[in-house]
């Protein structure tokens, strides 16, 4: 049960930034049919919403129709969005509901990611399709950047809420904060999907020289350059280099 958002929403005065924070942090319930599919719902003006409840007592009390539901993080209310071209949320506790457009989700959830940085993560190898981009990018453009010596890519939950997002480790040959490391980042961010958070972390190859071995044993999707050769190479679960 999403408890924070159930506070909110059965308020009579209700924040939108408290409502963006706690739907971000713990996600909610969208129901769904029996084969699965989303159920969304009619909207004041007729147009279909998508319904998310801050419990499946919930859903089953206000929407008993449905035959279950699935609890959505963030990162997948963004992905039906974007799938059905359903643009508007409506968040509904037993006390209260709320409607929140999509792009207050991602620029929230952007602004998440950005800010993630000084948070401790739980970082682990990702196969979404924003991922994979960033990847791919970073083997593309890394010879750009003579001071990047390795991109890390990964998903990250944080640990103080559980909010989830994309993480980009760069590791550099100058010191910090780093030019070369944010140039990188603003290019892979034009290549990947804006409704994804992503974080970006810049690491001195001789200062963070510890964090960088770490990062090498945890099995993520890693980007390695030689500016003497311009050898790059990868080191992924999944990498087709066409």
């Amino acid at each position: 049960m999403n408890a924070t958002l159930a506070a909110v929403l059965d308020r009579e005065e209700r924040d939108g930034q408290q409502i963006l924070a706690a739907l971000v942090d713990h996600g909610v319930f969208v129901p769904v049919d029996a084969n699965g599919s989303v159920v969304f719902l009619k909207g004041e003006d007729g147009d279909p919403v998508l319904p998310g409840y801050v419990s499946e007592a919930c859903r089953a009390e206000l929407l008993p129709s449905a035959d279950g539901a699935v609890r959505c993080d963030a990162l997948r209310l963004l992905d039906i969005a974007r799938d059905t071209g359903v643009e508007v949320l409506a968040l509904f506790s037993t006390g209260g509901w709320a409607r929140v457009p999509a792009a207050l989700l991602r620029q929230t959830l952007q602004e998440r990611g950005q800010q993630a940085a000084g948070d401790q993560l739980k970082l682990g190898w990702s196969r979404h399709p924003a991922a994979v981009v960033l990847r791919d990018g970073a083997v593309q453009r890394i010879r750009e950047f003579p001071a990047v010596r390795t991109v890390w890519v990964s998903h990250a939950r944080r640990l103080a809420t559980g909010a989830e997002h994309l993480m980009v480790h760069i590791a550099v040959d100058e010191d910090l904060p780093s030019a070369s490391a944010d140039r990188l980042m603003k290019a892979l961010l034009a290549d990947a999907r804006q409704d994804v958070p992503v974080g970006m972390l810049a690491l001195n190859t001789k200062t963070h020289a510890e964090t960088i071995a770490e990062l090498g044993t945890m099995g993520l999707d890693t980007v390695l350059a030689d500016h003497t050769t311009g050898r790059v190479e990868v080191l992924s679960r999944e990498y087709d280099p066409g």
